[in-house]
């Protein structure tokens, strides 16, 4: 990569805020309506940044998508160098007391349901204490919401992943509860929760999670026949009388409330999942970070004080 070294110009950081574009959307022809570009072009642009620095930093093709091991130390020192702009962004705006950039945000679904954590007051709250700045949600898995916070993706996540890098910094704001449920069409909906035992519920189809082990939940073996990474899919699965699985309780509670949905042995079939917020430690987005402390001021009912 001698060719670039020290000799860093405008059109080189165009080049390397495509290939940022590309890792992001994981691929060419993914990338194509974030920047606005023919795959082509954006073919040519990738060619001239690897001619640039004198190595291959992707596959492409029919294989798919995927990054060389020189393309993963580019992108890590690029992120690092784009962070470092954007500090430097944030640290000119602070001089005249503004909050700017741009804040990409990225949630599991289901959240707005929840008014045990206002989600919408804190966006709120933010928008009016940083009106220059801009603010970007995007709804995905957990699996995605981590992965795009190590590749630059998001800047900052709400997440209920329990492992989290060292180079993530996080902090709780939450517990959620997850309860497990049946539809109106299914054998147990009727059926009384004395007469519904753990060997009963192993055998009926569940849907789970993909980013959870395939392990006894609740102390049941549950017979997992299906996989999802969003609510919205799950509720689905449930609705059709075919499978049994876990949901929010806030997410489900008007489908129970509708006679959809019924809560299946509500006292001992539940657990809580821990949400936090999580962002880069090192050169965290300015924008972020202010997000992240509107965040911590907002009350909740199910608040975990401590940090992590």
């Amino acid at each position: 990569m001698k060719n670039l070294v020290g000799n860093l110009h405008d059109n080189d950081l165009r080049l390397l805020r495509v290939f940022q574009s590309i890792v992001r959307n994981g691929g060419f022809s993914a990338s194509q309506e974030a920047l606005g570009l023919t795959p082509a072009t954006i073919s040519n642009h990738m060619s001239a940044l690897e001619s640039r620095l004198g190595v291959r930093l992707c596959h492409r093709g029919r294989g798919g998508f995927r990054l060389t091991e020189e393309g993963k130390q580019v992108h890590s020192a690029m992120l690092d160098l784009f962070g470092s702009i954007e500090t430097f962004r944030s640290a000119v705006g602070a001089t005249k007391g503004e909050i700017t950039g741009t804040v990409e945000f990225g949630a599991v679904d289901a959240v707005y349901t929840n008014r045990d954590f206002p989600l919408d007051e804190a966006i709120g709250k933010f928008a009016k204490s940083a009106p220059k700045a801009t603010l970007n949600v995007h709804i995905a898995s957990p699996q995605e919401l981590l992965q795009g916070l190590i590749t630059g993706r998001f800047h900052i996540i709400l997440t209920p992943t329990r492992s989290l890098p060292k180079s993530i910094m996080s902090f709780p704001v939450f517990q959620e509860l997850q309860q497990l449920y049946c539809g109106n069409r299914h054998p147990l909906f009727d059926t009384s929760d004395k007469l519904i035992t753990s060997r009963m519920l192993s055998q009926y189809p569940f849907v789970g999670r993909s980013y959870e082990e395939n392990e006894p939940i609740c102390g049941i073996d549950f017979n997992w026949q299906s996989v999802t990474s969003h609510m919205e899919s799950a509720m689905l699965m449930i609705l059709s009388g075919q499978y049994i699985g876990f949901l929010p309780s806030h997410f489900a509670r008007n489908r129970v409330l509708s006679d959809d949905l019924r809560p299946i042995n509500k006292q001992d079939v539940n657990f809580f999942d821990d949400f936090k917020i999580a962002l880069q430690r090192k050169h965290p987005n300015a924008a972020a970070k202010h997000l992240a402390e509107v965040i911590k001021e907002i009350p909740t009912r199910n608040s975990i004080s401590s940090l992590i």
